[in-house]
């Protein structure tokens, strides 16, 4: 005969229960017996919420969004952590931010169905966060500033533009990051226009930057000066693949082969 899990303590029936999915917690784990009803009730067991609609999901957009909206109500308040992938919404970004006043990390990856301007009117109710990943989900222009007024322990942020959104030399975002958020450690900002100019302002205004995420951000240039100071400042450096929009003079090829081989370590 097997264990009685209804004999277990309930701190380690709890621990159990908190690192099942979300999903089955919702629509079958809270509904096995008044146990683990009663622990499911528990605000602490909704403090993380990690949602994905992948291919073999059997549940649509429309129900993901309601087991989303589910879990955040039952964290009354104490949700920490939310991850979402593809399926959110303007209005479950809305309830979210009226119950997650606590969050620390947030991550709204190839979430499509959020309009430019939304995550703008939501974000001054996240005054705790430190990490924030919309990569792929479009943040309007003005976004990067209001998160960066509205976030000031903010350490780390990714996002990424659309290559045919401004396919223009544009340093908005990079003076932006420089001039609002000052603790960060990782920044990732995929495909985007900054120059050097811009990239120069971030180091600036950014000291405590561990790392830099900066693929297919190809209107830079690295030799010289800033690569240096790139390979001397940042820990952590991603570089546009090949760094093809490199033209090396011979004179230089060697010192700059040995700084872009510490880059990548």
């Amino acid at each position: 005969m097997g264990p009685n899990w209804l004999e277990l303590p309930i701190d380690i029936t709890r621990n159990i229960l908190q690192r099942l999915d979300i999903i089955n917690i919702v629509t079958s784990i809270c509904l096995v017996c008044p146990l683990w009803w009663n622990i499911c009730k528990d605000p602490s067991m909704w403090r993380t919420i990690h949602m994905s609609n992948n291919e073999t999901s059997r549940y649509s957009d429309e129900d993901l969004v309601n087991i989303c909206r589910y879990a955040a109500e039952r964290s009354c308040g104490q949700l920490e952590d939310i991850e979402i992938v593809s399926f959110c919404t303007d209005n479950l970004l809305q309830y979210i931010a009226s119950c997650g006043s606590q969050l620390r990390r947030i991550r709204l990856t190839d979430c499509q169905y959020i309009s430019y301007n939304q995550f703008s009117e939501v974000v001054n109710k996240f005054p705790m966060l430190e990490e924030l990943d919309i990569t792929f989900s479009k943040p309007c222009k003005g976004s990067l500033e209001v998160i960066g007024q509205s976030c000031p322990l903010l350490k780390s942020l990714k996002f990424s533009r659309l290559i045919s959104e401004e396919y223009m030399k544009w340093n908005d975002d990079a003076f932006v990051i420089a001039k609002t958020m000052p603790e960060l450690r990782h920044l990732s900002m995929i495909d985007n226009r900054l120059t050097n100019v811009g990239l120069e302002a971030i180091l600036d205004g950014c000291p405590l930057l561990e790392s830099l995420d900066l693929q297919n951000c190809f209107l830079l240039d690295l030799r010289g000066s800033l690569g240096k100071r790139c390979c001397d400042q940042i820990k952590d450096f991603v570089l546009p693949p090949d760094d093809e929009n490199l033209d090396i003079d011979s004179e230089d090829e060697n010192q700059f082969a040995m700084m872009l081989s510490n880059l990548h370590v």
